[in-house]
């Protein structure tokens, strides 16, 4: 049968098959492979067999569509970044870190959340951004955009990320109080645990799932397979102009004479600020 890995618990992949959930363990041959992304993970589709005392064995991990980096999820269909817009203030460095990983983990959509926006003087906040990303301004106080949160959130597999502070537990209160609850209590676990930071739930939301990544904004670049070669394939917008480099595949986008993508922040064809942050972040690494 086939099946959806939900959670990792006491040794068991749970998975869902039809209405059961059914605790599973590895064939021996899947523990074996070392091969990097060849463990199992939660929302994998795996093919399983069933026992007489109604457990079963994972037999082979079905092909899957993505994986993001830490804490691991396959098959995430979006990441949803949740920002504040004040209280605290957003920090563009630390935003624009995050959609890198986003980015590295090849999602096929980046959203981003500006919760607070009752606090914001522009009702318009972080709109430079709105030609390379959807954005969703929210507000637990006024209601705004929370429906157009959940409408997202009802179809396929969602991760939320965001630095703390930013008001996530009220937004997900706002979402439905139940999932705030099964969501803090996967969290505690997360934090209590030395070896489960890289173990996350699918929690069940009006048609789709919603998982929590609490470990999510605690992952060094480094940590996530970026380096200073790649860094620029996890700011789209050069992709564009990367064709018109005087080196090409070589260019970093930084020092080389002939850059295109120089040329089109200097043109104001890319955000100025998204590039003094690659030029950063490219220092980092």
């Amino acid at each position: 049968m086939n099946g959806r890995v939900i959670k990792f618990y006491n040794s068991f992949f749970f998975v869902q098959v039809d209405e059961d959930l059914i605790p599973c363990k590895l064939r021996g041959i899947i523990k074996r492979d070392k091969k990097v992304g060849s463990s199992v993970y939660p929302n994998d589709f795996v093919e399983i067999s069933t026992l007489a005392d109604n457990t079963g064995v994972i037999e082979k991990v079905l092909p899957r569509k993505s994986l993001l980096n830490r804490p691991a999820v396959a098959n995430v269909d979006r990441v949803i970044l949740i920002f504040a817009a004040a209280e605290p203030n957003l920090h563009p460095l630390l935003l624009d870190r995050f959609i890198a990983l986003a980015e590295w983990s090849h999602l096929d959509e980046i959203i981003i959340c500006v919760n607070k926006i009752d606090l914001a003087a522009d009702k318009n906040f972080l709109a430079e951004y709105e030609n390379l990303y959807k954005i969703i301004r929210t507000s637990t106080l006024t209601g705004e955009g929370i429906d157009a949160l959940k409408n997202i959130l009802s179809t396929g597999v969602t991760v939320f990320a965001g630095p703390s502070g930013v008001g996530k537990s009220s937004l997900m209160n706002a979402l439905d109080a139940n999932l705030n609850l099964k969501v803090g209590k996967i969290s505690e676990k997360i934090l209590r645990g030395k070896h489960t930071t890289r173990i996350s739930e699918l929690i069940k939301f009006h048609g789709g799932y919603v998982v929590d990544t609490p470990g999510f904004s605690a992952v060094e670049l480094k940590e996530a397979g970026i380096t200073k070669d790649n860094l620029r394939h996890c700011f789209k917008e050069f992709t564009e102009f990367a064709s018109t480099c005087k080196f090409l595949n070589n260019c970093s986008h930084d020092h080389e004479p002939n850059c295109g993508v120089r040329n089109a922040v200097d043109a104001g064809k890319i955000l100025r600020g998204r590039y003094e942050n690659y030029l950063t972040l490219l220092k980092e690494l």
